[in-house]
């Protein structure tokens, strides 16, 4: 028998038995409201949230945050939202994205429970677009917000899902060892969540 072999039979003789997935139907919190607590954990991680009543009223909501009106490149993936002036489906690499100030990007889910969004990698012509502009705007859907993560995996089912994905949840932060916080030192300085109630 080869060397690896004996350690491959080694390791199965070793594995401990298996055990059947904890039941969690019943972990976790539920907030009375979501929407609110979503936009409450949002603003405690550096973000904001502004709820609107459709995606007419997002585009205005849009266009009054001082990082819309200064924004020379934009990057709309949401159709009414925002005014493109980078059209990122048609550059073939994603450096050309250098110098994004804003980008609009769909969420497809939030998580009330730590203010997150899970941005799927479809609605994305190039994953940079989560990290290269200075400012981020997501659009969600104020009925896809979920209680918590355990709710946000149920719903998202990724054994199917074969493309890139994340969760984000506000701009881009660090600390040193001195707890002195940083925002926007490897990402956007920040982000706007739009909560749109119809739909």
């Amino acid at each position: 028998m080869a060397a690896r072999e004996e350690i491959l039979s080694a390791l199965r003789q070793a594995a401990p038995p298996g055990t059947e997935h904890p039941e969690l139907s019943g972990v976790g919190v539920r907030w009375p409201d979501p929407v609110a607590r979503f936009a409450e954990m949002i603003a405690a991680v550096g973000g904001q949230a502004v709820r609107v009543p459709d995606l007419a009223a997002a585009d205005r909501a849009l266009r009054e945050l001082p990082q819309a009106r200064d924004a020379r490149r934009v990057v709309s993936l949401v159709a009414g939202v925002g005014t493109a002036t980078v059209d990122a489906a048609a550059l073939a690499d994603p450096h050309q994205l250098e110098g994004v100030d804003l980008a609009v990007l769909p969420a497809e889910l939030a998580v009330a429970e730590n203010g997150a969004v899970w941005i799927e990698g479809a609605a994305l012509p190039h994953r940079a677009l989560v990290v290269i502009p200075e400012h981020l705007a997501v659009v969600v859907r104020a009925g896809t917000i979920v209680h918590d993560m355990h709710q946000a995996y149920a719903r998202l089912d990724l054994a199917r899902r074969r493309r890139f994905g994340l969760f984000l949840s506000g701009p881009s932060k660090t600390a040193d060892i001195e707890q002195a916080l940083v925002i926007g030192a490897h990402g956007a300085r920040s982000c706007t969540a739009l909560v749109v109630d119809a739909g």
